[in-house]
């Protein structure tokens, strides 16, 4: 029985080690597998241009903007307008509104112009008339004066109530001379008050029917340079835009405002690229930097270009992006508005320093660290971070040649935790 007892006991022993020995191995191979898993790269020395990648449309510079006439009417609509894209020359007819209230005006206008030339043309009839009346009265009044004065001469011969009454005659005969002289300039003061006041109507019925016509004009829009036509967007309505969503452009039948910006038309010999870029990038750029612009439509050929302007930043939260607009330093006849253009702009270029690829970078809770391969495994080590584009990252704080993780190695051993935590069960 004794000697039983000890070879069961052999074998459970044997059985326990075989298990422990198996455990441990297993963990061992979880671990070289993890890490033969987790890819890696070397930190690097050497110069580092720090570039940034973005992708745009072009777009033609130094745009003619055509706005809508400032006529007097709240609203006008649109009847005829061009495509977006479409090419037009100087002189070309761009867009058109309706005209039917200025063609009432036009017609308003013009009949009350006539009315106020028959008016004037009659007010003139009655003047002359007035004064040749009043010219006639003045005169038959001096006539009486100078008869009466005829008969003032014969008062020395004449008796002395013959001679009392001459003077009475030649008396009364220059008072009615005096009231018809003023008469007369009265008459004429009138005439001329009623005749400015004809001329002022006819005046402004004239001035009417000239704006009217003007307004007409103004409602054809043509091009003044050669160039395409790219549409703006019709903000008429006023609202408050839901997150996404953006203004249409304007189409025929639309209603706008006086004023408002209809298209542009840019100039096809200047040409510009306009593009979205990651909010992350704007502390790189200035205005002025050097671009290569790859147009996707033309494989193999690529433009040079400047940063021309940096807009204000907008997007969500998550993917804060900013307007950025650059020009190209020539043109070129195969160039179209709207071709998709591949941008990389050269920001700085650094010389001499230890880099690495982007996303072995890691950032949490204000630390910048990598993960550094060592005989134990990967280890968080802290860098300092000098700059940092899309694709690398300029540091310090680690060594040339060292390796480094391209991502988490923690996310990496997640699925063996369990069979981790079987094996420090065993090992205690």
């Amino acid at each position: 029985m004794r000697s039983r007892t000890l070879v069961i006991l052999a074998l459970v022993f044997a059985v326990a080690v075989v298990i422990a020995w198996g455990a441990l191995r297993i963990a061992r191979t979880a671990a070289v597998s993890t890490a033969s898993e987790t890819p890696t790269t070397r930190v690097k020395r050497g110069p580092v241009a720090i570039t940034v990648a973005a992708r745009g449309s072009l777009q033609g510079g130094n745009a003619e903007v055509l706005t809508a006439p400032a006529v007097a009417q709240d609203t006008l609509n649109v009847t005829f307008l061009r495509q977006p894209g479409d090419l037009v020359e100087a002189g070309d007819v761009v867009a058109e509104f309706d005209t039917t209230q200025q063609e009432y005006n036009l017609r308003e206008a013009e009949s009350d112009l006539a009315e106020a030339d028959q008016n004037l043309a009659q007010t003139e009839a009655d003047n002359g008339a007035n004064d040749e009346e009043n010219s006639y009265a003045v005169e038959a009044a001096t006539t009486q004066v100078r008869l009466a004065e005829q008969e003032i001469r014969r008062n020395a011969v004449s008796a002395a109530l013959v001679a009392r009454q001459n003077e009475i005659s030649l008396e009364a005969a220059q008072n009615h001379l005096k009231q018809t002289q003023e008469d007369q300039v009265n008459q004429k003061t009138s005439t001329a008050a009623s005749l400015a006041i004809q001329k002022a109507a006819q005046s402004k019925a004239r001035m009417m029917a000239d704006m009217a016509r003007k307004n007409i004009e103004n409602m054809t829009l043509k091009a003044k340079t050669s160039g395409y036509v790219s549409l703006q967007q019709n903000t008429f309505n006023t609202f408050i835009l839901t997150t996404g969503m953006t203004l249409p452009p304007i189409q025929i039948g639309d209603t706008i405002r006086p004023g408002m910006g209809i298209a542009q038309i840019p100039d096809m010999n200047s040409w510009e690229v306009s593009a979205q870029i990651s909010e992350l990038d704007r502390g790189h750029l200035v205005v002025g930097q050097a671009v290569t612009v790859a147009v996707v439509a033309l494989a193999g050929k690529s433009f040079t270009g400047r940063v021309k302007s940096l807009g204000d930043t907008s997007g969500q939260a998550w993917d804060r992006k900013f307007d950025c607009r650059m020009t190209l330093d020539q043109a070129s006849p195969e160039l179209r508005p709207g071709m998709s253009s591949n941008l990389v702009i050269t920001a700085e270029t650094l010389d001499n320093v230890l880099w690495v690829p982007s996303q072995a970078l890691f950032e949490r809770d204000g630390r910048s660290f990598v993960y550094l391969k060592t005989a134990n495994g990967f280890t968080p080590r802290d860098v300092t971070l000098i700059k940092r584009s899309e694709s690398q990252a300029v540091l310090t704080g680690v060594n040339e040649g060292e390796a480094v993780a391209l991502s988490n190695p923690s996310e990496q051993k997640k699925p063996g935790s369990q069979q981790q935590s079987a094996t420090k069960a065993i090992q205690k």
